[in-house]
């Protein structure tokens, strides 16, 4: 049975349709009405997450939490129905980093949280701060082959205990519980390391009488302390012995500003992770290149030229992603980890000498920069830069990605304001290798669980959040799998898709025929014209070179959700060479060699 196929009331005409103009209405009130008062435990709850700082709730519906979804309907978040869960969550996690606001993800029992678990675990691997809010089957039920029961009985106990992959996680079986949550919640989102929280509400309490309400407040972590005094004295130790490179993970995109003084004043060159773009300006004459996944030699050709005491790591955890465990990247001195997660520093290079520095990394940098003298070396020498040749458009065949990312840098990259995010794959692979960003938070990508569908969901979720136009570059299998172009629509939300329309699945089709293996990665052919056009949105066919220009302009200016669909000539290979050289030339857990890894020539 659909998770959706069976009711305990009727919720619909209670719900509300987001508008452009109701989505911005106070939280206080809408159309006049002030807030329903919390007099069940799900009333109670939802005025809590408010407290909390969360604006916007993600999630599909479902019968064991109707009430709860009559709940959020009533009230004055903005409640977003997604078409499915996975695409919810990634919508989630992407209007939290959009917004800086925790935000909600709500489900239905069974197969509703099952479907989010791939969006949970990617949350957790973000570092963002989403509340999972689902439904649990009720203690009278349980045991007796209820519809779609969910319990520890049912589903591992993982997903109802702190731990993993929930920081913090609760099944909500007694009103009297939701002052305990809330404590708990107030000191995870007070963390700079995100918080991914679940709380299962027993589907009789839901509708319960709430206990006495309470008021407390979630504070923003923005003041979030630096390292402890002997660490930062380490640090500017470490740091005034010789000359050093800074390597900018996504955990610093709040120290831009520190960043850019530190390394101006010590005339440090700056290296980045692929989710680290933007952080320090890619243009600056200090920018070496892009590490890891579709990187550029020009950063090996630092290192390897100039020889670097010491790297400064910051906000990052050097995995595969962003490192491949390069043994090139262990200096002589080793590295000096910033991150406020004490269980980063020392990790990803076990074997290299790791002075750990635990705090946040702008206040960190600030305590440092008090301290640490400029550099006496004087005007840097030149350093080598990624090299990045515009390709010249040509008027027949279909359309090669390097021209299709120049396009993208000058129209939506330098003349927009538009927020950028790049879907696992071949679209990965060629912005991170191909734009460059001057300012931080304008490109999302996420690395780590990778997942394919989570730029094209997640960029509903950013524009509705800011309500400003956002683009993501996705591939056709992405988009197949997981979009949310509907949700888009009913939500008029400002949202541009990019298909590199190739019909297949282009990174594991180029992968597969580098690493000598065979594999069907075909798709039969798709107009993605067509798709959108039936789903409401609008769409836009790129057939060769010479119309990128004004499709992109085109897709900028219109109003709603806009798909650009892009004929994409195969025969480009997009910058993989090393993640297929690392596929091929696995390390054991202690091999500590330096990967034969062929330097990509783009």
């Amino acid at each position: 049975m659909s998770k959706s196929g069976w009711w305990m009331t009727d919720v619909g005409a209670r719900s509300e349709v987001a508008t452009p103009e109701s989505r911005l209405r106070p939280l206080e009130a809408r159309n006049g009405t002030a807030v329903a008062p919390a007099d069940t435990v799900v009333s109670a709850l939802i005025q809590m997450l408010a407290r909390l700082g969360a604006r916007e709730a993600f999630g599909v519906s479902g019968g064991a939490m109707a009430t709860l979804w009559d709940a959020l309907s009533s009230s004055a978040l903005r409640v977003y129905h997604f078409r499915h869960e996975t695409g919810a969550a990634f919508a989630a996690i992407e209007s939290g980093f959009a917004s800086g606001r925790p935000t909600i993800l709500f489900t239905t029992t069974g197969p509703g949280l099952t479907n989010a678990l791939t969006g949970i675990f990617a949350a957790r691997e973000e570092r963002a701060r989403v509340i999972v809010v689902s439904a649990y089957t009720s203690a009278s039920c349980r045991g007796r082959f209820a519809i779609q029961e969910t319990s520890r009985d049912t589903l591992p106990s993982s997903l109802y205990d702190s731990g993993r992959p929930f920081h913090f996680a609760a099944v909500v079986d007694d009103p009297a519980q939701l002052a305990g949550v809330e404590q708990q919640l107030v000191a995870g989102l007070a963390r700079r390391d995100g918080l991914v929280a679940h709380l299962a509400l027993d589907t009789a309490v839901q509708r319960a009488p709430a206990a006495a309400p309470h008021t407390r407040s979630w504070s923003s972590p923005a003041s979030a302390p630096a390292a402890p005094p002997e660490q930062v004295a380490a640090c500017v130790q470490a740091l005034s012995d010789g000359p050093f490179a800074i390597w900018v993970g996504f955990g610093a995109r709040d120290a831009a500003a520190e960043i850019a003084t530190l390394a101006r004043r010590m005339q440090a060159p700056v290296m980045c992770s692929p989710r680290g773009k933007g952080i320090f300006p890619e243009d600056d004459a200090l920018f070496v290149g892009v590490t890891g996944l579709a990187g550029h030699p020009s950063v090996f050709r630092y290192l390897e030229e100039f020889t670097p005491r010491r790297l400064l790591v910051l906000g990052s955890r050097l995995g595969e992603p962003t490192s491949f465990w390069d043994r090139r990247f262990v200096t002589p001195g080793g590295f000096v980890h910033v991150d406020v997660d004490p269980g980063v520093p020392g990790v990803a290079f076990g074997a290299a000498h790791t002075l750990a520095v635990v705090g946040d990394v702008a206040a960190t940098l600030r305590a440092v920069l008090a301290d640490l003298r400029p550099s006496n070396r004087g005007a840097s020498v030149e350093l080598p830069r990624p090299r990045i040749d515009r390709v010249e458009r040509r008027r027949d065949g279909r359309v090669r990605p390097e021209a299709l990312m120049d396009a993208v840098q000058d129209r939506v990259v330098d003349r927009s304001q538009a927020k950028l995010l790049a879907e696992s794959g071949n679209s990965f692979l060629w912005t991170t290798h191909r734009l460059r960003f001057s300012r931080p938070n304008q490109y999302r990508v996420s690395t780590g669980v990778g997942a394919m569908g989570h730029a094209a969901a997640g960029v509903v979720g950013a524009a509705l959040a800011t309500g400003r136009k956002t683009v993501a570059v996705v591939g056709d299998g992405a988009l197949l799998m997981t979009n949310e172009i509907n949700s888009a629509v009913k939500f008029r939300a400002p949202a541009v898709w990019i298909v590199l329309n190739d019909g297949r699945y282009g990174m594991c089709a180029q992968g597969m025929e580098a690493l000598g293996l065979a594999a069907d990665a075909e798709i039969p052919p798709v107009d993605f014209v067509a798709f959108a056009r039936a789903q409401g949105a609008q769409a836009i066919r790129v057939e060769h070179e010479g119309q990128l220009d004004g499709a992109l302009e085109q897709a900028l200016s219109l109003d709603g959700p806009v798909v650009v669909d892009v004929h994409i000539d195969r025969a480009s290979q997009a910058p993989a060479s090393r993640r297929n050289a690392g596929l091929a030339t696995r390390p054991s857990a202690h091999d500590e060699r330096i990967f034969p890894f062929a330097e990509d020539p783009r």
